[in-house]
């Protein structure tokens, strides 16, 4: 068995949380009024409607680009990854401008963010080699 992961993250609208999901391809497990298991690339991150909430989401510099550093995110391959980023823009949803980090270096990546209906920041990454994602 492959492993997933679980995250369980709070949000504002079960309701606006599914929609934006389903516009980006996720699909979903169980539901109520209250949460909803979000199948995000054979992930699970359960929503769970907890109202008002407040987090710091200080952002930092990495190779010149600002970045948000509160983020979670999917390793794609290039091809997924690219479909990807064209389905997003074709959605006009407000993407982070793409680019490569790490250049002719260990760890070379294609990436790119977008804020869900939550403001979180989910990014889309891509290694130009898959077996560099943990190298230095």
């Amino acid at each position: 068995m492959q492993t997933s992961f679980h995250m369980s993250l709070p949000c504002q609208s079960v309701k606006e949380t599914k929609s934006f999901y389903n516009n980006i391809g996720a699909s979903f497990g169980r539901s109520t009024l209250n949460w909803v298991d979000v199948n995000f690339y054979g992930h699970q991150i359960t929503f769970i409607k907890a109202g008002k909430f407040n987090f710091n989401s200080p952002n930092y510099v990495f190779e010149g680009k600002i970045l948000p550093s509160f983020h979670f995110g999917i390793i794609l391959d290039h091809t997924t990854w690219q479909n990807s980023y064209a389905k997003l823009k074709e959605l006009q949803l407000d993407l982070v401008t793409q680019s490569t980090f790490l250049k002719h270096k260990a760890g070379e990546h294609h990436s790119f963010f977008v804020k869900d209906p939550n403001g979180y920041m989910l990014e889309f990454k891509s290694f130009k080699d898959s077996n560099d994602v943990f190298n230095t």
